[in-house]
């Protein structure tokens, strides 16, 4: 690993992905295993009944995933794969993925996350539960975008 990735590093690295932005993504915590982003849920987002739309709801656990990894590997990784759940319709103001790393190999990063959402009054109902191998990518590896 080249840099030491610590939340201010993490931030950036999320500022520098243009569809994060679009969404409004944040990050709001980062280290030791584990990464949590929000994102305000706002009428755009919503699918035809009025719920967060999946596709955003795959989004957020898919960084979440990697950023959580990234916490133990480093920057150089990429989502190799990922599974989620819907459990329930996402409903209310906020959107939070909580990730956290099951198992850290050489190649492989093995994380888990819960996405819920959070009501005006700050109740939480999870609303989605994910699980992601992120692979680390060999330093010889270019880079994506080059």
């Amino acid at each position: 690993m080249d840099e030491t990735l610590d939340l201010a590093v993490a931030r950036k690295l999320l500022a520098a992905q243009p569809f994060s932005n679009l969404l409004g993504a944040r990050l709001i915590a980062f280290g030791e295993g584990a990464a949590t982003l929000e994102l305000d849920i706002r009428d755009d987002l919503r699918q035809q009944h009025g719920f967060l739309h999946g596709g955003v709801l795959g989004y957020a656990a898919d960084n979440a995933l990697t950023f959580a990894a990234g916490s133990v590997a480093g920057a150089r990784l990429l989502t190799a794969g990922f599974t989620i759940d819907y459990l329930r319709p996402a409903a209310g103001t906020l959107l939070r993925a909580e990730a956290r790393v099951v198992r850290a190999g050489r190649t492989r990063v093995v994380c888990r996350c819960d996405l819920s959402t959070v009501d005006g009054e700050g109740a939480a109902t999870l609303c989605a539960v994910a699980q992601g191998t992120i692979a680390v990518m060999a330093t010889t590896e270019a880079p994506l975008g080059t």
